[in-house]
């Protein structure tokens, strides 16, 4: 894939503030506040648990949007709910696949939250002693959570959780890596600002899009 990169810390700077520049994060983006919050950060797991299926990333916004609507929108409430129940309102949003399994998997993941955390993901926090490494590793050790759904959730949560950052998943390094602006974290890291978690955060979600929407042409013609 060709690059379509810029070359100069100027230009580069002058990219990151317009990418950065809406004070919104990938899920922001879509109508899932990122706060400190346990319901919040709830949603923004299994939001993450969605996106890094196959697909259509747009389905898994609304699959997500959709279960939220339905009234889960906390570990304990989807920890109730029915699996039947799941399985309607996935494929309602268009869910395709296996969608007995994917509401098998979000229905566990909600109920070990439950039982793990009292479904507050701010006690793993807290558990982990705020380490990043421990924090993945008691992320990763959750239903459905593999590394790459981690990668998705602490893209986001890193505005919340400081000592996680940086952090960018694989589609934000692509566009990064595309636009000329690094290939790493923390080269993004770098740009965003020392100790800016919260506008990496920005950057990075902005960049999952660019390279989601395939809109590199917008920002570099």
């Amino acid at each position: 894939m060709p690059t379509t990169g810029i070359a100069s810390i100027e230009d580069k700077k002058r990219l990151v503030r317009r990418l950065a520049g809406d004070g919104r994060g990938f899920a922001e983006q879509y109508g899932f506040r990122v706060t400190n919050n346990p319901a919040q950060l709830f949603q923004v797991l299994y939001l993450s648990v969605l996106l890094a299926r196959r697909g259509d990333f747009r389905k898994a916004v609304d699959a997500a949007a959709a279960l939220r609507d339905a009234g889960w929108d906390s570990a304990a409430r989807m920890a109730r709910s029915l699996h039947e129940d799941r399985v309607r309102v996935l494929r309602g949003a268009g869910q395709r696949g296996d969608v007995d399994a994917l509401a098998s998997t979000l229905g566990d993941l909600a109920r070990t939250v439950v039982d793990r955390y009292r479904g507050d993901l701010r006690r793993l926090r807290t558990g982990a002693h705020q380490d990043p490494a421990r924090e993945r590793r008691l992320l990763t050790a959750l239903p459905g959570v593999d590394d790459a759904v981690a990668d998705l959730f602490l893209r986001e949560a890193q505005a919340v959780w400081r000592e996680v950052a940086p952090v960018a998943d694989r589609r934000a390094l692509a566009a990064a890596r595309r636009l000329g602006l690094g290939r790493s974290a923390q080269d993004l890291a770098g740009l965003a600002g020392s100790g800016e978690s919260e506008r990496l955060a920005w950057l990075v979600g902005a960049l999952a899009r660019v390279d989601l929407e395939k809109r590199y042409a917008e920002l570099t013609g």
